[in-house]
């Protein structure tokens, strides 16, 4: 279906007559056109978040709403607007969606209208799975993984020891949600889901970029920790290289689709012989001969 259905109209025409303009965007941008959202209605709300006199709670209440629809483009629309931002809106956005005890309950969704339907609501499951745990996340870390500084002076590589062992875990539960959409390139064939793909592509930059910088970290300090912190930081080092390979997966469907080589992140792999002397360092606390 092109274009903007009556239905649609009717819904921007309400919030019109209230006079709610941040609702009547959230409507425009999350319309039965199997595009992605208008550029001009995305920023138009990205500006709202930054309005002091604007109702926070009710934009995201409206984008809750628009994801409670039967429709498979809405409901995406509606999670592409939201995750969009949750990126580039401002922070008290996010900080209201990580206070609410539930976000989007669509575990069960399902458009049954046509196969395109089916096919889309797996994509909706998985894609509102991982905004759960990209709110999850904020809530336990209080800050936002894709948004905080990187590298040298950056929060994960200057973390203290407890925080990093209990952050990096909600960190790779993020990665892990964002893996999890788990599409192939054939399936990138719609304005909407590419729209979405694009936003998860870009998180995972970031995300990994936060996820090397926490384990630089890790081993810098790791001949320092405990026995108890050393075992949780070996786990934590697997848990990394099993990884990498998912990560470069992802980042290798992001090339077939016609991402700029020079937009993605070249990952080296560490040296085996790392890992055996981490293990090695653990057998040693632990009293184990080698």
């Amino acid at each position: 279906m092109s274009g903007q259905t009556l239905t649609d109209r009717i819904a921007a025409a309400q919030y019109t007559l209230t006079g709610s303009e941040v609702c009547r965007a959230v409507c425009k941008a999350t319309t039965h056109e199997q595009t992605a959202p208008k550029k001009k209605h995305l920023e138009y709300l990205i500006q709202a978040t930054q309005e002091t006199n604007v109702n926070v709670p009710q934009m995201a209440d409206i984008l809750m709403e628009r994801a409670g629809n039967a429709s498979w483009v809405v409901v995406f629309k509606a999670l592409i607007t939201t995750h969009h931002l949750m990126v580039h809106g401002n922070e008290r956005f996010l900080q209201f969606l990580a206070s609410r005890n539930t976000l989007f309950n669509l575990s069960n969704f399902l458009d049954k209208t046509g196969s395109h339907g089916y096919d889309m609501s797996t994509f909706i499951r998985r894609y509102s799975r991982y905004l759960n745990e990209k709110a999850f996340a904020y809530r336990q870390m209080s800050f936002d993984f894709v948004r905080v500084k990187k590298g040298a002076e950056g929060a994960m590589r200057t973390m203290a020891v407890e925080k990093l062992l209990k952050g990096m875990p909600t960190l790779q539960s993020q990665i892990d949600a964002l893996l999890d959409f788990d599409v192939h390139a054939q399936e990138l064939n719609n304005g909407v889901i590419n729209a979405c793909f694009l936003l998860l592509f870009k998180d995972l930059i970031k995300l990994y970029a936060c996820y090397n910088d926490g384990i630089i970290n890790l081993l810098e300090k790791f001949f320092q920790m405990k026995r108890s912190q050393c075992k949780d930081g070996l786990e934590i080092y697997k848990r990394f290289l099993t990884r990498m390979t998912r990560v470069s997966e992802f980042f290798k469907i992001a090339e077939q689709v016609g991402i700029d080589k020079n937009d993605i992140p070249e990952l080296t792999q560490a040296p085996e012989s790392l890992l055996e002397s981490l293990e090695t360092h653990l057998n040693t606390l632990e009293g184990k001969k080698p």
